[in-house]
């Protein structure tokens, strides 16, 4: 068994995982917490990192590195994803990171993340469909990885992955870029679904998504969608891992969100502070995914990059 901490900043939150890893089968979580810092603030239409949101990433990451070391893990990994990877100022945060954990980040590239994200979102998902009552998702998978700036799309099975593609289609860039109004426009959701839609055209000519048989859906914006459609009073992880939520419950939470002022989105039971203001633009890009390539359900997984970086770092 080997205690390890995984770290993943991403362009929205940063999440910590401290987790006992066997040599091979499930591995035990002894933490997991997910902080919403907005690294990636900005960084769409500046190119740059702001100090702002060094700063707020520094403080948790001070936080993270603390308790990694209190639990007594032998080995830690950070991975830094979207929002690092196209900041001119990336040395900025480097530095910053060198500083207060003591090593570099991995600022990986799109595919590396991908196939993390495959890694995490798999190990345990049959057990975890199962326990819903549901049969065991068929290969192959893809695997949709929905963060702030950027959306990965992973084709693979039980002997690794086929094809991967990221592209920049995360909530908070399109955010940003598109969704200004409180709620939207018409006008505003248009040029977002023309967005994915445009960036979806880009992934069928790298990955053969038409293979898949089920399409696993990770990360916050997934998750949250998930729980509205569940009817969930408040989030529970373990009611949302390896829940199937057909197309029509996607279809019907993300017109709610999407007509729903700041205030009413802030005011489900299952949202997170942080992700009151993206997740229109998230549950947006999900839609169209589901939509454009006639998927009928989604199955979710809390599992993700975050626990790929667990499984990678313990046993190579």
């Amino acid at each position: 068994m080997t205690r390890v901490a995984a770290i993943d900043c991403g362009t929205n939150s940063i999440r910590l995982l401290v987790a006992d890893v066997p040599p091979e089968g499930a591995h035990t979580d002894l933490l997991r917490r997910m902080e919403v810092v907005r690294l990636g603030e900005g960084v769409d239409a500046t190119g740059r990192l702001s100090d702002a949101a060094i700063e707020r990433t520094r403080r948790v990451l001070a936080e993270y590195a603390a308790q990694a070391r209190e639990l007594g893990t032998t080995a830690v990994r950070m991975v830094a994803t979207s929002a690092s990877r196209d900041a001119a100022n990336r040395g900025d945060f480097e530095r910053m990171v060198r500083t207060t954990l003591g090593q570099l980040p991995d600022v990986v590239t799109g595919a590396e993340e991908a196939h993390l994200s495959f890694l995490g979102a798999t190990a345990s998902l049959d057990a975890a469909v199962t326990a819903h009552g549901g049969a065991a998702p068929e290969p192959p998978y893809l695997v949709v990885d929905i963060g702030g700036g950027s959306t990965e799309f992973v084709l693979g099975d039980a002997t690794g992955v086929r094809a991967a593609r990221s592209v920049d289609i995360g909530c908070v860039r399109l955010t940003e870029r598109h969704l200004h109004s409180d709620p939207p426009t018409a006008d505003e959701i248009q040029r977002t679904e023309s967005d994915v839609r445009a960036a979806l055209a880009e992934v069928v000519a790298h990955v053969p998504v038409a293979e898949a048989a089920t399409l696993v859906g990770l990360a916050g914006s997934v998750t949250t969608v998930a729980a509205l459609a569940l009817g969930l009073p408040e989030y529970d992880a373990e009611a949302i891992h390896g829940s199937r939520i057909p197309v029509s419950g996607v279809r019907s939470v993300t017109a709610g969100l999407l007509t729903a002022s700041r205030e009413r989105r802030a005011a489900h039971a299952v949202m997170h502070p942080g992700r009151v203001d993206v997740i229109g633009g998230g549950a947006l890009v999900l839609r169209v995914i589901m939509d454009a390539f006639a998927i009928d359900s989604v199955v979710v997984s809390e599992h993700d990059i975050l626990d790929g970086i667990a499984l990678a770092l313990a046993r190579g």
